[in-house]
């Protein structure tokens, strides 16, 4: 009996794909920088076992009749899962992975290093010394909000969120809350952190950190309603996904001073227009979705998504099987 055949969006490293192609026969887009195109898409994947896509990539029901009867199994390398019409892969009986967990630490990371970068102002301090803004000393200038003593709101406490909950305990804190659907008693306990309601952790924190999932319930919930309730001085962080806030309505809290600042890495759409109003904005630092983006997570990302593919083509227990739709 043949290999089983399998279209992989995009060049996922030598190490996954090595693993993949010992056990099937893979047909790959190769251009590392540019999602594949619809078309190639929709060519390729006709009469295959299984897909390994990537977020960039909308496998909807014109893909699904693309590949014919045979598709098992569409394997994503992220997260994220809200690209895939995955109500229609049930209904057909097409299994559907993804990758969580293991890239968890570099997204709590990268939150960090965000709140830090955005909260300092140094994308504006080294641009002021790049262009010849540094004359003297000044005792106001690019001066920004401290988390020493600070409030830290963290909206969606699951493993990222707790992960990040642990990085800035070491800040000297003066209180750390959440806000969630369930309550993480036992967790919340481990790391010092108070189960509050949204509007007490939007007027109490200094900062609001987003790391909740996009589902119908927290699609544009970062709206005008929830920054006019943020103090002025407040600084919000997105590394969750970009459809949980109203962009528009960013804008408007960033240009009216509602808020401090903000820094993101997660935007709608993906990539976000150069001509963008949140590129014209001093006081919004944006990032190109580069919460996983370490060597080591992104090889992991790469390998468990092999693997749910093979599971899957074998018949197996799948190790990161979207079950809830």
């Amino acid at each position: 009996m043949g290999k089983p055949s399998v279209y992989v969006t995009r060049d996922i490293g030598p190490e996954a794909l090595a693993v993949l192609k010992k056990h099937c026969n893979v047909t790959m887009w190769h251009e590392p920088m540019n999602p594949v195109p619809r078309d190639e898409l929709i060519k390729n994947i006709a009469g295959k076992d299984a897909l390994l896509c990537l977020l960039t990539d909308t496998i909807d029901v014109d893909v699904l009749n693309a590949a014919g009867p045979y598709l098992k199994i569409v394997s994503t390398m992220s997260v994220g899962f809200d690209h895939l019409d995955v109500r229609e892969m049930k209904r057909r009986s097409i299994k559907v992975a993804h990758t969580p967990n293991v890239s968890t630490d570099s997204v709590a990371e990268l939150t960090v290093t965000l709140l830090l970068v955005t909260c300092r102002r140094l994308p504006e301090a080294s641009e002021a010394a790049r262009n010849g803004e540094w004359k003297t000393w000044s005792p106001f200038w690019l001066c920004g909000p401290s988390l020493n003593n600070s409030t830290v709101g963290i909206v969606g406490f699951g493993r990222i969120g707790q992960q990040v909950a642990q990085r800035v305990k070491a800040f000297n804190l003066k209180s750390l809350l959440y806000y969630d659907q369930y309550e993480k008693k036992r967790e919340a306990k481990e790391l010092g952190a108070e189960l509050v309601s949204l509007d007490e952790l939007l007027t109490r924190s200094d900062f609001v950190i987003a790391t909740c999932v996009l589902i119908p319930e927290t699609a544009k919930m970062f709206n005008d309603e929830v920054f006019q309730k943020m103090k002025p001085t407040a600084v919000f962080i997105n590394t969750s996904r970009g459809g949980v806030v109203d962009q528009d309505a960013l804008i408007r809290a960033l240009k009216t001073k509602t808020i401090f600042a903000a820094g993101i890495d997660v935007t709608v759409p993906e990539p976000l227009p150069t001509d963008n109003e949140l590129f014209k904005l001093n006081n919004c630092v944006v990032l190109p979705h580069v919460g996983s983006a370490t060597i080591g997570a992104r090889n992991a990302m790469a390998m468990l998504a092999v693997n749910n593919v093979l599971a899957a083509l074998r018949g197996e227990r799948i190790p990161a099987e979207v079950v809830e739709y």
